[in-house]
């Protein structure tokens, strides 16, 4: 699934005030005055190439420089402007008044087609919330996720996405779930439901976090372009694997790193709630102190997602999975199941 060019509504003030990617200082120039050619040299000598650069830079000493130039006053104006960009930029507090009729009204619950994962959920994956899937290789991560889409596509007849960063989505698999329990004799019946739920699911490769947000991007702005009903709505976007975008960037002191990964973080949460979808992402592990495994996106990462589910399978190789719940705004964590992923 190919995306055209943005339209004129998303360009890069927009774009900045209604998703967290953020643009080069160049293109804030047609829109503030204080961001001229002059600030953006005097940025451009300290490293400072986009307004995301403030976010892991030190601003004091910026200012310190500032006022050693010949036209201090101008840039501190610079510094001001990008700063009330920034605060502009975050979202305003809402009461729990309002947060408890979004999520009474608006907000629903979709089934994976994985009892024992909808168990565990009591009843499957919240429209609003971010999912996350945390598991060493082979703990059932992809298998939940491509039964998750072939579900609500099959089920809700909403329309998914799925961002596939590791060549990791099988038609094949999709094919393998709907088809299950269907008599031989309903072979028609079997290839319409088939071709209406793959014509549901929409796949795009996304290599790298700066792809990532590029693509977040075009769907938020493809999204608030369009009036929705409940029958034509993306429901579910599924990123497999998020975390082999970002652990690349995380390395070093990290700063950077960081600020891209709490950046996409925060754009698919803001996704899902202004436009009632459910976010999924698995997070492989990676070898931690003593050799014990631990999520590979680390600490900064753990208080983003709003569920999350740690996963492991039965080394007896019998198709046997365990899931427990490691964090949920109403399920009490600590909560497990086990479950099988039929072949």
């Amino acid at each position: 699934m190919r995306e055209g060019k943005q339209s004129d509504q998303c360009e890069p003030f927009a774009a900045l005030t209604s998703s967290v990617a953020m643009p080069p200082l160049k293109d804030l120039e047609r829109e503030f005055s204080e961001v001229d050619y002059n600030f953006q040299q005097f940025c451009a000598s300290h490293g400072i190439l986009s307004v995301e650069d403030f976010l892991v830079h030190d601003l004091n000493v910026l200012v310190a420089f500032a006022e050693q130039h010949p036209t201090s006053k101008e840039l501190k104006q610079g510094i001001t402007r990008i700063l009330s960009i920034i605060d502009n930029h975050h979202q305003p507090w809402l009461n729990g008044m309002k947060l408890l009729e979004d999520a009474l009204q608006n907000k629903h619950v979709l089934s994976t087609g994985c009892e024992g994962i909808d168990l565990l959920l009591q009843g499957g994956l919240r429209e609003g919330q971010l999912t996350e899937l945390v598991g060493p290789s082979s703990s059932g991560k992809t298998q939940i996720c491509l039964e998750a889409a072939s579900n609500v596509a099959d089920k809700y007849m909403g329309a998914v996405m799925f961002l596939d960063t590791c060549n990791s989505f099988s038609p094949r698999r999709i094919a393998c779930f709907l088809t299950r329990g269907v008599s031989p004799s309903s072979k028609e019946d079997k290839k319409r439901s088939l071709e209406r739920v793959m014509s549901n699911i929409f796949i795009y490769s996304v290599f790298d976090i700066f792809a990532l947000l590029g693509v977040l991007q075009q769907l938020e702005c493809k999204w608030r372009s369009q009036v929705y009903t409940r029958d034509n709505q993306v429901k579910l976007l599924i990123i497999d694997s998020i975390s082999s975008l970002i652990t690349p960037i995380l390395g070093g002191n990290g700063a950077n790193g960081r600020s891209l990964m709490i950046s996409a973080g925060l754009l698919l949460k803001k996704l899902a709630h202004e436009h009632s979808l459910s976010v999924l992402v698995t997070n492989h592990m990676v070898g931690g102190e003593g050799g014990a495994l631990k999520p590979a996106l680390g600490e900064s990462w753990k208080s983003v997602p709003h569920v999350r589910i740690l996963l492991s399978c039965d080394r007896g190789g019998n198709n046997l999975y365990y899931a427990s719940l490691l964090k949920h705004p109403t399920v009490a964590s600590g909560q497990a199941v086990r479950f099988m992923i039929e072949e």
